[in-house]
């Protein structure tokens, strides 16, 4: 009798232990520090802008800081290269760009990350839209723009201070079979000078630079590239839709959340649930629409797949146009 009862307090105790051990274990709760936001662009840019904007939401909601650290430079593959290198553990993410998943991969050999294989995709969070705009004693419409471009073969000029926008440029110069020549710019701030001091006689690019402008009357925009809706010029068409062109689609500029490689399935769902959350908030909304942002978020695989059409997109019309980059 003695000795079964020893086996039984045996056994009890190893339940015991058993049950107690991995509650002992577990790792804590993510996230238990703070988590680093790397933004591959300089400060108060519409990058850095959302960066910042769903920072603060996220360490909000996790108890935590989300430390924006800003690493601009090799048109984002410095940041991408850092987080690349990262420990796959969520306590470091990337807003990346469609320039940082897309355009780089298909414009620049040598890069020192692979966006297919470095990254694990959490959720986009943002679609910027792109505006066609012209002087303000340009053409009044887009028909009047294609228009005076057949009237004067290869004497129009356009601006663009990225890649997405220059071959959306090319994109719909040859399908509006016009031909134009192409400026390039720096950024933002220069193609807008382009365009007040009569350079170029249209560009494609960003909202926030231009918007200003617009409203004070010294540009005027003609479309927007996306259907998304854009609150500061609301009654803004597609250029799509106002150059008859529906072939064209639908063009947009983009930011998304990544983590290293290999970071854990379930670190990287959580990550998502609160980033839908913070999309959908609508103080967030309005924070970033004056800015021509549209805030979104998407599971991981629709990111992943959203990403991986347009590398395939925009591959065909970078090979097609011919456009060389030093």
């Amino acid at each position: 009798m003695q000795l079964l009862v020893r086996v039984i307090a045996g056994s009890v105790l190893a339940v015991l232990v058993a049950t107690q051990v991995p509650a002992q274990s577990e790792a804590p709760p993510f996230p238990s520090r703070p988590v680093k936001m790397i933004v591959p662009f300089p400060p108060g840019g519409p990058t850095d802008l959302m960066a910042r904007v769903f920072g603060q939401k996220l360490a909000e909601r996790w108890g935590h800081p989300v430390v924006i650290e800003n690493r601009a430079g090799g048109n984002s593959s410095i940041g991408a290269e850092l987080t690349a290198k990262s420990p796959p553990d969520g306590y470091t993410l990337l807003v990346a760009m469609d320039v940082t998943l897309v355009m780089n991969p298909i414009t620049t050999a040598n890069l020192p990350y692979d966006a297919q294989k470095d990254f694990a995709p959490i959720s986009l969070t943002a679609l910027n839209t792109s505006l066609l705009v012209v002087p303000a004693n340009g053409p009044q419409t887009v028909q009047e723009l294609i228009a005076k471009a057949k009237a004067n073969p290869g004497k129009l000029n356009y601006g663009a201070g990225i890649i997405t926008t220059r071959l959306a440029g090319y994109l719909f110069s040859r399908l509006a079979g016009i031909d134009t020549l192409f400026i390039p710019y720096k950024g933002s701030a220069e193609v807008v000078q382009g365009l007040l001091t009569g350079s170029i006689d249209f560009s494609i690019d960003g909202v926030s630079a231009s918007i200003p402008l617009i409203k004070e009357g010294k540009l005027r925009a003609l479309a927007k590239l996306n259907n998304r809706p854009l609150t500061v010029l609301p009654d803004l068409k597609p250029l799509s839709f106002a150059a008859n062109l529906p072939e064209l689609g639908e063009i947009s500029t983009w930011a998304g959340l990544v983590a290293p490689a290999g970071t854990p399935s379930t670190v990287i769902d959580f990550i998502q649930r609160d980033v839908a959350a913070v999309a959908a908030d609508p103080e967030v909304g309005a924070k970033l629409q004056g800015f021509g942002i549209v805030a979104t978020s998407s599971t991981p695989s629709e990111f992943s797949r959203y990403y991986r059409s347009e590398l395939v997109r925009w591959s065909k019309v970078f090979r097609d146009s011919g456009i060389t980059l030093d």
